[in-house]
């Protein structure tokens, strides 16, 4: 069985965003795996324990700094990483480079996160879907092999849970708690250095969005703490909210 795993660049939650020129400023930010697709990386490799016939290949579309990322990748458990090219502009342009190269190169399931945690747009893996003619389902909590052409998958909806069995080729968008993220040890961190990351050189495909501005959100008002000594100053701020 062939497993395809996406994976996006992300800056960390605890990084301070700064923007320059309506661009993100990457001087001081630290990039991670986004953590959806850490779960998906975590769970292919999990099944790749269960079933060592399993082989796992890592795609990121991204520039050269991503490289760490894909190492990390494959230190966690992933057979091949492959990087396009291609700095990432929006999701049609992503997920037309990604269907380009599944086509290339079949897969019986292809994970990603269920959306990326900087845009957090949640639809490449339908818009990935559509141009290969997989099924796609999301968000994903739970996913089991059944045989080698079934999955048994666990389908969040409307405060509910659908149990479904589908066949493959799908592509799963995925979150918590399908699997437990990994860390990679110090044997498949020297393992990961001689691997080979496969570069592929694409055109970029046509952005359909056009970001204008970036700006933060308003910051929080401040928060006001109230003892038993000054009752009478909630009592005048809860005024307020009548």
């Amino acid at each position: 069985m062939d497993i395809l795993v996406c994976i996006s660049c992300v800056p960390d939650t605890t990084s301070k965003i700064v923007f320059n020129d309506n661009k993100l400023a990457k001087e001081d930010i630290q990039f991670i795996i986004g953590p959806y697709e850490d779960y998906a990386l975590s769970r292919a490799v999990e099944l790749k324990e269960e079933n060592e016939s399993i082989n796992i290949s890592v795609l990121n579309v991204g520039l050269k700094e991503n490289d760490s990322l894909l190492r990390r990748s494959l230190a966690v458990g992933a057979d091949s990483a492959f990087r396009i090219n291609v700095n990432p502009n929006d999701s049609n342009q992503v997920s037309s480079l990604i269907a380009d190269f599944v086509r290339e190169n079949k897969f019986d399931l292809i994970l990603m996160g269920k959306e990326s945690t900087d845009f957090n747009s949640g639809i490449v893996h339908h818009l990935v879907g559509s141009k290969v003619k997989y099924n796609s389902l999301s968000p994903v909590s739970s996913l089991s092999i059944v045989d080698n052409s079934t999955f048994q998958v666990n389908l969040e909806k409307n405060n509910s849970i659908e149990k479904i069995q589908i066949s493959t080729p799908v592509i799963l968008g995925c979150q918590e708690p399908i699997a437990d993220w990994k860390i990679p040890n110090m044997r498949g961190i020297m393992k990961a250095r001689s691997k080979e990351i496969n570069i592929i050189e694409k055109e970029e495909k046509e952005m359909k969005l056009k970001y204008e501005s970036f700006t933060l959100p308003p910051k929080r008002s401040e928060i006001k703490h109230f003892t038993k000594d000054n009752i009478s100053d909630l009592l005048e701020e809860l005024k307020i909210f009548k």
